[in-house]
């Protein structure tokens, strides 16, 4: 299931990211990596904000998609 569909506020595990290297990396750099814990803080207009450790993180509804829970 990708990210988009969890529940507002309730903690997932990323399972997979999708996607060329590039766009892996750059994930990963935002602390978006295979095993990581996150939670969905807010879902407006097709952006998120998500709960990642003790950051927050802005992104459109098209990288939340290539996020596998």
């Amino acid at each position: 299931m990708v990210l988009s569909k969890a529940e507002i506020g309730k903690p997932v595990c990323i399972r997979e990211i999708q996607g060329e290297n590039e766009m892996r990396k750059h994930l990963g750099e935002l602390g978006l990596v295979v095993g990581e814990e996150v939670s969905i803080v807010l879902k407006c207009a097709g952006n998120f904000i998500l709960q990642v450790k003790d950051s927050r993180l802005a992104l459109d509804a098209g990288m939340v998609n290539r996020i596998i829970i």
